[in-house]
């Protein structure tokens, strides 16, 4: 009894949570700290008398070694399960019988063990190679209901086939910051089939993967695979089997394929699935392809176009030529007002990579171009900007800009912007203001975490200063990676634009993606011209539309049939010293085999 009293004394939220039968139970981990480590590293007996207990979260409490026994028989209807950044060691989830999960969790469906010490799995989830208990094989799942495991952390070295069978209905799967060495490894042994049949997210990124093993294939529900810097040489040309595999991440490997290797930092996955599908691979050979695959391919190729030429096919060839976009680019040179952009020195520390260039010859003007084009830049932000967390993309009407323009940073207090949409405010009250709203979206869906759309935010954490593109008026036309200003918005009338690429990881990500964003643009503008769709404008662009369209017919007729123009921008420092040239000859190479340049 009075060991019970002093129980109650120390934990108070525990009594709370007993008397009011509460469901959830959220232990701050810092105020937890001193009151765990006097009971051995273990969580507190009695928070097993909360069976009603659907929701329980301890995170950031470092004395935190042991769960204690007895947790999965005092705790049946525990849903949510969230020990994130404790102190749990390789025995903090140890052995059925012992300070461990202590066997199954029939209603489990989210459990969070990332930032802890575990170098294997526990055995509950087949962290054993014959795992013990109900687990066993032939036996009953410990955990039937699991849909999210986050490993994300630990020092896992290797996980075992045990996996599939203590959570069958498993979705997503995070193992980022491990030591892993291969994958799928052991949670896809040889022979084995029909495991995994829901996991659509895998996750293994900042590991020490050298081996993607074509067991990968074998995963019918794979949507998301990211394995980003690890050590691997080769993909498998069986990654492209996976029938739902929507978005994949490869970057941060030294591939042997070079080509695979700029795709990975560029193209969307579809290119990447295409590319390993007809026969690229990280090491050079295509699937099932015999070692002199390509002399006989070679061959093939020399003698078609031998009979295409004698029987006339090669007009065809010359029609296929044709039909391919096309751009003009339009040299410094050439140009008697090109736009030049210059880098103030206080940008380095902030967001320091900037590719620029102006287009011109889009039609926004019919039917629903102007959407298309915005959604089209949207799915970038998404795909390959990595939800803008990788770079930004912002589009400007050319006219409504005063050059030159100098890339800056400047203190949120007094940093001013008029985002799109909404009146002009401070940079630090509409990054605030952004947050509010992420986490109010955060709560009304019930997530740990803000999502992936408002994850951008988190780059200006901690940041004196704040990114902004100035034009000559001292006018903020963009705040990356927050937003670009209503002053320069794209409208219907637009024809001529002024794009900007930004980035806090690399140069070569912003050009990139600038390569990426013409070649869409190409794409959007041929199908406007080929499929006619009657124009349209808004109320309030009637009378600039009469104006600015009207004023040059021969200008509109040409607009029409004539390629794209992208001018080149130079970026330079205060001094005028070129840093950036876009696009030089080696920029648009990657999408050159889709793309008829004019240099």
């Amino acid at each position: 009894l009075a060991s019970s009293m002093a129980d109650a004394a120390a934990w108070p939220e525990l009594e709370a949570a007993e008397r009011e039968r509460r469901r959830e139970l959220v232990l701050p981990g810092a105020a937890a700290e001193a009151r765990i480590r006097a009971g051995g590293g273990r969580l507190p007996p009695r928070l097993l008398a909360l069976p009603l207990l659907q929701a329980l979260e301890l995170s950031g409490c470092g004395a935190l070694r042991e769960l204690g026994p007895g947790l999965a028989a005092a705790l049946p209807a525990l849903r949510t399960l969230v020990l994130r950044g404790n102190g749990l060691g390789p025995a903090g989830l140890g052995a059925p019988e012992g300070p461990g999960l202590g066997g199954p969790l029939p209603a489990l469906r989210v459990l969070d063990l990332s930032g802890n010490g575990l170098e294997t799995l526990p055995a509950a989830l087949g962290g054993a190679l014959e795992p013990a208990g109900p687990c066993a094989a032939g036996g009953a799942p410990a955990f039937p209901q699991l849909r999210s495991l986050n490993l994300t952390g630990n020092r896992l070295r290797e996980l075992g086939p045990g996996l599939a069978r203590a959570a069958p209905q498993l979705q997503t799967l995070l193992l980022s910051g491990n030591r892993l060495n291969a994958l799928p490894g052991g949670l896809l042994p040889p022979g084995a089939s029909g495991l995994f049949p829901l996991l659509s997210q895998l996750e293994a990124a900042n590991n020490g993967l050298q081996e993607l093993g074509s067991a990968i294939a074998n995963l019918p529900a794979l949507k998301i695979l990211n394995v980003s810097n690890n050590e691997l040489s080769e993909i498998p040309a069986e990654l492209a089997d996976c029938p739902k595999l929507k978005e994949v991440n490869l970057r941060g490997n030294k591939l042997k394929d070079k080509r695979l290797e700029k795709m990975v930092n560029s193209c969307q996955a579809k290119s990447i699935l295409e590319y390993l599908r007809v026969g690229g691979r990280g090491g050079g050979k295509g699937k099932g392809k015999p070692d002199n695959f390509d002399k006989e391919e070679s061959k093939k190729k020399k003698r078609d176009k031998r009979q295409k030429k004698d029987s006339g096919d090669g007009e065809l060839d010359k029609l296929e030529e044709v039909n391919k976009l096309m751009i003009k680019i339009l040299h410094i040179a050439e140009n008697p007002a090109p736009v030049v952009v210059k880098v103030s020195p206080n940008i380095k520390e902030v967001r320091p990579y900037i590719v620029c260039c102006v287009v011109k010859g889009m039609n926004l003007n019919q039917g629903n171009a102007l959407k298309r084009f915005l959604s089209a830049q949207i799915k970038l932000h998404d795909d390959i900007c990595e939800k803008r967390t990788a770079a930004t993309i912002a589009t400007h009407d050319l006219q409504l800009i005063k050059g030159p323009l100098l890339y800056d940073a400047q203190p949120p207090n007094e940093l001013k912007v008029m985002p799109l949409g909404r009146k002009e405010i401070k940079a630090k009250d509409l990054v605030r203001q952004l947050q509010l709203e992420a986490e109010q979206q955060r709560k009304q869906k019930k997530r740990q975490n803000v999502s992936g759309l408002h994850k951008y935010l988190q780059l200006l954490d901690g940041k004196e200063n704040y990114p902004c593109l100035v034009d000559a008026e001292g006018v903020v036309i963009s705040f990356p990676p927050i937003t670009n200003s209503e002053r320069t918005k794209i409208r219907k009338t637009t024809c001529e634009l002024f794009l900007e690429v930004t980035s806090g990881t690399s140069l070569q990500i912003c050009k990139d993606v600038m390569d990426t964003l013409i070649l869409k643009m190409a794409e959007l503008n041929k199908f406007t011209l080929e499929n006619k769709e009657e124009e349209s404008v808004s109320d309030g662009e009637s009378d600039v539309t009469s104006e600015r369209v009207n004023s040059n017919p021969s200008q509109n007729a040409e607009q029409k049939t004539s390629p794209l123009t992208v001018e080149q921008v130079r970026v330079v420092d205060v001094d005028g010293n070129l840093k950036v040239l876009y696009p030089s000859k080696t920029d648009l190479t990657l999408v050159s085999s889709l793309l008829t340049i004019i240099r």
